[in-house]
């Protein structure tokens, strides 16, 4: 293969995104930047500081993601010195379900005078719950119908896929609808974008949209059971080819090769979902090897060789992932969002005197203290819950839980239980796929909480009692994307003619894994019993206190709302 050819990733987080620039044929990583979103995640207020959102809202501003690519990818080419006509393909990978209504040249509602105050004009970002009550209702009338492809979703869709959110916004703002030539997965709008076309992916389409490679979308007639209006929403609003990843969704246009400062003509691969392109990054093409992408949420990504059903997972694909196999997602809503949340509102001042002294992180200094803590000693158990449950209840109205905390509780102590508490989501996710046939005989963990906590680490190889192996990439969605790029210009270019050819060469995992200690595998063993316990009580209809509770809170906000 020929040396000196790059590939550029672009990985859309919640919060920021950042370009890698790869070089192919090594996977070494020659430049990263990264952007962070000027909007950030609004789930307050949209950008006139005005206009207040309801509960469960969180969106974002599309302008944001083009600035991305505006600063990113210029500044990957000024710091390596890497010429633009070396490099020769780009990959996307995006947060998903993310989507947006736009016009059929691509231009944003929102971007319209008249809709810029229009919540629903706006993206829809992947942790936006408020479409909870349409989802309720569209697993209820899936149910009565019997439709089949429930059971591709663990029994139920959720309020973070796409149906959902496209029938909150028919609910809501019609005008929205009725304006919208299309709603497009975030992902999708930026390779339209680069590439002047729009290009559906197979794999958000077919985690979040309910679109099967065999028997395409539902039937008109269930869509029509949901809402009358919504009989043609494949045809009205989903249009467009779905082309299967690892494909070239099209070429660099002229224009945007000028605001980025590549090529025109570069191929662009067909966009991806920020978890599922990790796989090859760390090696994966296989069967038995689950990934977890630990961020602000958690995704867990493993490949099948059959479809099986699986309680609560967030669907199986046929090329989900990998081409030939079957793609299994399952995931965990608030991870990273879990310990910000403490971060933010539950340590006191002087830990963070006392970081600032020391010359670290308030997560570093509560890491160092919660590792001086032995599995069990803080006598807490908590509920990952603050951001809803994804798999395996599929619940966004589940909120969170903390038990046993006593005068004596410190914050390091929640902390620690905190962490804890996603360890225990994971590993109820991995007994779910055991026990419905569907093998997990490795863990591998990539994102930047995997590559610097080791005590979250240490502590998901003692809960799940499997040794855990981190990806070798700090920006392991960037590089699959990139590694997908290199796909998308195929071998006579430079790049590769399969993503398992570019998987073996560029995909990699650090030299040790962390491995379980027998002494805490016995007591988190305890520990969880009790999670489980705690999981079915507050998850399955037993004690609906947190629904009660929301209900409640929301009720007084609307009454708030109207006397204003």
């Amino acid at each position: 293969m020929d040396m000196g050819k790059y590939s550029i990733g672009v990985d859309y987080g919640t919060q920021s995104g950042r370009a890698v620039l790869v070089e192919i044929g090594t996977g070494r990583e020659i430049a990263t930047a990264v952007k962070e979103y000027t909007h950030g995640v609004m789930d307050e207020y949209l950008p006139d500081g005005v206009t207040r959102l309801g509960p469960d809202w969180a969106l974002q501003h599309p302008r944001d993601y083009v600035e991305v690519l505006e600063e990113t990818i210029p500044r990957l080419l000024r710091e390596s010195g890497v010429r633009p006509e070396d490099v020769i393909g780009i990959g996307i990978d995006f947060t998903s379900c993310t989507m947006l209504p736009i016009r059929a040249d691509g231009t944003p509602l929102c971007l319209e005078p008249r809709f810029e105050r229009h919540p629903h004009a706006y993206v829809k970002l992947w942790k936006h719950h408020a479409a909870q009550d349409e989802a309720n209702k569209l697993n209820e009338i899936a149910r009565e119908r019997g439709e089949a492809f429930l059971a591709r979703y663990g029994g139920k869709i959720s309020s973070e896929w796409m149906i959902p959110k496209i029938w909150q916004i028919l609910d809501e703002a019609p005008e929205i609808y009725d304006a919208a030539d299309a709603m497009v997965e975030a992902t999708d709008w930026i390779v339209m974008q680069l590439t002047g076309k729009l290009v559906r992916s197979s794999c958000p389409a077919g985690y979040k949209s309910i679109w099967h490679k065999r028997t395409g979308y539902p039937s008109r007639d269930f869509f029509k059971a949901l809402h009358p209006r919504l009989e043609h929403v494949v045809e009205e609003k989903l249009w467009g080819p779905i082309l299967p990843i690892g494909s070239r969704a099209g070429e660099l246009t002229e224009a945007m090769a000028r605001r980025i400062g590549l090529v025109p003509g570069t191929p662009v691969a067909v966009g991806n979902v920020d978890a599922h392109v990790s796989m090859p990054a760390v090696g994966i093409t296989e069967p038995g090897k689950m990934l977890m992408i630990i961020g602000t949420s958690t995704c867990h990504v493993l490949l099948g060789t059959e479809e099986r059903a699986v309680p609560g997972m967030c669907g199986v694909v046929e090329d989900g992932i990998i081409p030939g196999y079957m793609g299994y997602e399952a995931g965990q809503s608030c991870v990273g969002d879990h310990f910000e949340w403490w971060i933010e509102n539950g340590v006191p001042p002087a830990y963070w005197d006392e970081a600032r002294r020391e010359g670290i992180g308030i997560h570093d200094l509560l890491t160092r203290k919660a590792a001086k803590l032995r599995p069990g000693e803080t006598g807490l158990l908590a509920l990952d819950w603050w951001n809803g449950n994804r798999s395996t209840l599929v619940d966004a109205d589940l909120t969170g839980l903390l038990i046993g905390a006593t005068l004596a509780t410190k914050p390091e102590d929640i902390y620690r239980a905190l962490i804890e508490a996603t360890a225990y989501g994971t590993r109820m996710i991995v007994e779910t796929f055991r026990a419905s046939g569907v093998p997990v005989d490795e863990m591998y963990a990539c994102g930047g909480i995997a590559q610097k906590n080791a005590l979250m680490m240490q502590i998901y190889a003692d809960v799940l009692n499997m040794p855990i192996y981190i990806g070798a990439s700090t920006q392991a969605p960037a590089l699959g994307a990139a590694m997908f790029g290199a796909v998308a210009a195929g071998k006579a270019r430079g790049g590769y003619d399969s993503i398992e050819e570019a998987a073996r060469e560029m995909g990699s995992v650090r030299e040790k894994p962390y491995v379980p200690n027998p002494s805490a595998v016995r007591v988190y063993d305890a520990l969880y019993r009790e999670y489980a316990r705690l999981y079915d009580y507050f998850g399955r209809g037993e004690n609906n206190v947190m629904k009660v509770l929301k209900r409640i809170k929301s009720a007084v906000a609307q009454e708030e709302v109207k006397t204003c």
